[in-house]
C-alpha cells in the first residue's frame, strides 16, 4: 500500500482523477458489495425535546464527559479570552449561520471559506460513523488507511476525499468525539500560533448545534457539513454515539458532498505555500 501515491496526483485535472475513482468504485460494487443505506429515514436534525435547553445541555456534556481535561490544558491557560468570547457566542440566538446542508461558524457562505484557504492551515475533519462497516480501520477509531487499493476504501466517500486532500495544506481527521476535535483544534492552534485556522468537517446536525459555542470559544471560522441518514437526533443517542454504539449509517446527501468536494478542488488549488 502507498498512500503517499494519492490517486488525484497522478491525473492532470481534478475532474479526470474523480471520474477514475467513481469508475472503480463502481466496479467494486458487483464483487465486494458493501452494507448500505436502502433508504433514507425521514427524522428531524434534532427532535424537539432535544432542542429544549440545548445549549444548556451542550455545556453541561462538554464538562460533565472531558476525560482528559480538555478544559484544563486549553480553555483555563486563557480563561478571560476563552470565557468572553462563549458567553458571547451563547447571548446570540443563533451563533452561526446555516445555508442546506451547511454551517457557517464566524462566516457567511462558502465563498468567504474558500477565500480563507488560500492563506489558512485546514482541519478536514469526518465523522467516525460515515465509515462503511466493512472498514479495516474498524469505524470507532481516529485511524484510515485509505487504501486506494483496498476494496472497502475504494468505495468509501472518506477514502474518496482523503485522496484529494493536498497533503502540505490539510489536517486530516476521523473523529470519534466532540471532545476529540475541540482537542485537535487547540492543539493546532498551538503548535501554529502564526497561522489562520479554517476547518470543514462532516457531522450529524445535533452535534453541530453542541458545537457552535465551542468553536467560537476557540475564535476559529469554518464550516460544518450536515451528515444524513441513520443520525443521532437526541442526547441519549448522541451519548451511546459517542461511547463507540453506533449501529447505523450516516452519509452525505449527492448535492451536499458535489459541494464539499469543490471546496477540496479549491484547496487543491490554492498554491500559497505554508511554513
Amino acid at each position: 500500500m502507498d498512500n503517499k501515491n494519492k490517486l488525484w496526483d497522478d491525473h492532470p485535472s481534478f475532474e479526470e482523477a474523480e471520474k477514475a475513482w467513481d469508475q472503480d468504485a463502481l466496479k467494486l460494487k458487483d464483487s465486494h458489495p458493501l452494507k448500505i443505506l436502502k433508504s433514507l429515514p425521514e427524522i428531524p436534525g434534532v427532535t424537539k425535546e432535544t432542542a429544549k435547553f440545548l445549549k444548556w445541555k451542550s455545556l453541561k456534556y462538554i464538562i460533565g464527559e472531558d476525560k482528559n481535561n480538555l478544559l484544563k490544558r486549553y480553555v483555563l491557560k486563557k480563561p478571560i479570552k476563552h470565557i468572553m468570547s462563549y458567553i458571547r457566542s451563547i447571548i446570540k440566538k443563533k451563533a452561526y449561520i446555516r445555508s442546506g446542508d451547511f454551517f457557517f461558524y464566524g462566516l457567511k457562505n462558502m465563498e468567504q471559506f474558500h477565500s480563507l484557504l488560500k492563506d489558512s492551515r485546514v482541519i478536514v475533519g469526518f465523522s467516525y460513523c460515515q465509515k462503511p462497516h466493512e472498514c479495516p480501520s474498524k469505524r470507532f477509531t481516529d485511524q484510515c488507511i485509505h487504501d486506494k487499493n483496498h476494496p472497502v476504501c475504494r468505495q468509501c466517500p472518506i477514502g474518496k476525499i482523503m485522496h484529494a486532500l493536498p497533503e502540505e495544506k490539510v489536517i486530516p481527521l476521523i473523529i470519534p468525539t466532540i471532545h476529540y476535535i475541540g482537542e485537535k483544534i487547540f492543539e493546532t492552534l498551538q503548535k501554529y500560533p502564526e497561522e489562520n485556522l479554517t476547518f470543514i468537517i462532516t457531522a450529524c446536525e445535533l452535534t453541530l448545534k453542541m458545537f457552535t459555542d465551542f468553536g467560537n470559544m476557540a475564535g476559529v471560522k469554518g464550516v460544518g457539513v450536515r451528515l444524513d441518514g441513520r443520525i443521532c437526533n437526541t442526547m441519549k443517542a448522541f451519548h451511546l454515539s459517542e461511547n463507540g454504539i453506533k449501529p447505523g449509517l450516516t452519509m452525505l446527501l449527492k448535492e451536499t458532498e458535489k459541494q464539499f468536494l469543490q471546496s477540496i478542488s479549491t484547496l487543491r488549488n490554492s498554491k500559497k505555500p505554508l511554513s
